[in-house]
């Protein structure tokens, strides 16, 4: 009797798709995570928002990330799990994670040494760093309060780092859980801390509420996930280890280059210094908005989706990374028409949660009307994310640092523009602009480079997402308008009932367009979150 072969290609398509439930399930997990962390996140800035409104301290707080985030994105966290992971999964893959461990020590050794001498220098010399970064601000008051503050969150950019390699050890393993607690305990800390400290200090309660969340959530609990796998720490330094010298080898790209949030945040705060009182932030509550949904797709599938890439990279199966990568794709241009809703209800979603204590309707009509200019970006930021994960897991950061830089840099003119133009709503909209120049851009790079043949199908769909879009956009905007002459939206129960009706008829449109143009991206998602939200319901078989 003859011996009955399996059909290569069947056994690769059922590995793949079996990477694509890991990725759908570990996705779904992240999701949660960053929803909730988005929606405590939400909390915190409505509790600013509630303290401070779009008043100067506001802006010295927003100010005053300015040298942490860069401290942050480019040395400490910002990079780790990306440069880091595709080192330490070649040593699980090959069943030699002790000595994985080793160079696990060593880097958070070398670097946590030149983190903490970046901490020192910026910290004396904090007052030149932000006037650097922020040359329009005038009052000296400000001024002040942006210094006395940015030497607070200073600190916390070292747990950050140990945070960041301890939760990519996690990553590694495929284990999510712990890391998705991070943002949740260090966003409810910056609350507390503002909460608890600013009736006495002000502003200055949630710079130490940063301190407070970056130690328990980013490093405390991080060391409790890494211990329960193992994870093991020698106290030893040497810089002429290979995995080192490659590690910094990938990283240093990173560093020279400038990621889309790194850019967005610190481009947002320089031309801001320009504009008037508040400018700042009103343009950092609108963009918080725009980040639930960058979030939630973006941030949420590349975290869950990177540790398969980098796998797949490492095993050289280039073809099955592009087949995951334009599936992830698909799944974030669903961002467009959520987009489309925030758009349409840009009054009604900024009364809601920002309009409280100093925080009046003035500031919520500044706001309101940044907000559009950054939705239209929103499918840009999140498709940036999955496609620099792409080059990531191939161990290529150079071309994306340099295209990345090379794009902000020519955008500053056109932002510019904008900005004297339109104002803020100019500054949003000619950052928006650059990011869907850039994540196109690098996409198409990235299918020149890797032979991606299926890039069609990624284009098609996004043009089908285009339409849907609109079509659905000028049915609740309609809805809205009736909406607003039977309900009064300058009032929370009236800007509630017209977002929750207009929610709703959205939801429904949005799963008629799946069905009727037969979007299967649309149908698996519902399917996929009412499994997970009623899974008793779920048929036995």
């Amino acid at each position: 009797m003859p011996i009955l072969y399996d059909n290569p290609i069947h056994i690769t398509n059922m590995a793949n798709d079996n990477i694509l439930k890991k990725v759908g399930f570990a996705s779904f997990i992240m999701m949660a995570s960053i929803f909730a962390s988005r929606m405590i996140g939400v909390l915190r800035e409505m509790t600013i928002a509630g303290i401070g409104g779009i008043k100067v301290s506001v802006d010295a707080y927003q100010i005053a990330f300015i040298i942490p985030e860069i401290l942050n994105h480019v040395v400490a966290s910002g990079f780790l799990s990306i440069t880091f992971i595709p080192i330490f999964a070649h040593y699980l893959s090959s069943d030699s994670k002790n000595e994985g461990y080793k160079v696990f020590s060593i880097i958070m050794n070398g670097f946590g040494l030149l983190l903490l001498c970046f901490i020192i220098i910026t910290w004396i010399w904090a007052p030149d760093f932000v006037h650097m970064f922020v040359p329009g601000i005038q009052d000296s008051d400000t001024f002040a309060l942006a210094v006395k503050m940015t030497r607070i969150i200073i600190p916390a950019q070292f747990f950050f780092f140990t945070g960041g390699l301890l939760m990519a050890i996690q990553f590694a393993n495929e284990k999510f859980l712990i890391p998705a607690l991070a943002p949740l305990i260090y966003n409810l800390a910056i609350i507390l801390g503002g909460l608890i400290l600013g009736p006495f200090i002000g502003m200055e309660g949630f710079a130490w509420g940063v301190l407070a969340g970056a130690i328990l959530g980013n490093f405390a609990l991080q060391i409790v996930g890494a211990k329960k796998l193992g994870a093991r720490y020698y106290f030893i330094l040497n810089f002429t280890h290979p995995d080192l010298i490659k590690y910094v080898q990938l990283t240093l790209p990173l560093m020279i280059g400038l990621t889309m949030t790194f850019s967005t945040e610190i481009l947002l705060k320089f031309f801001g210094s320009y504009l008037n009182e508040g400018s700042i932030a009103a343009m950092n509550y609108a963009l918080r908005v725009m980040f639930i949904l960058v979030g939630l797709f973006g941030q949420a599938i590349g975290i869950a989706s990177y540790p398969y890439m980098a796998k797949l990279a490492q095993k050289g199966n280039l073809f099955e990374l592009n087949r995951l990568l334009n599936k992830t794709l698909k799944f974030i241009f669903l961002v467009i028409p959520f987009s489309t809703l925030f758009i349409v209800l840009n009054h009604e979603i900024v009364m809601i949660l920002f309009q409280r204590g100093q925080f009046d309707s003035d500031a919520t009509l500044v706001t309101a009307g940044i907000l559009p200019f950054f939705m239209v970006g929103a499918f840009a930021f999140s498709a940036q994310n999955i496609v620099s994960r792409g080059y990531y897991a191939i161990q290529n950061t150079l071309f994306p640092a340099i295209f990345t830089s090379l794009c902000v840099i020519i955008s500053l003119p056109v932002i510019f523009l904008f900005m004297k133009e339109f104002g803020p709503r100019g500054v949003a909209l000619g950052l928006s602009i650059s990011v869907i120049v850039q994540a196109f851009v690098l996409f198409e790079c990235w299918n020149q480079k890797s032979l991606n043949l299926e890039k069609k199908a990624v284009y098609l769909f996004f043009l089908k997402m285009i339409p849907i879009s609109l079509m659905i956009g000028v049915i609740i905007f309609l809805s809205a308008v009736s909406l607003r002459k039977l309900f009064d939206h300058s009032t929370l129960s009236g800007s509630l009932t017209i977002a929750g009706l207009v929610g709703l008829e959205f939801l429904f449109l949005f799963f008629l367009s799946g069905s009727v143009f037969k979007v299967s991206e649309i149908l698996i998602l519902y399917k996929n979150i009412f499994k997970r939200v009623f899974p008793w319901m779920k048929k036995s078989h």
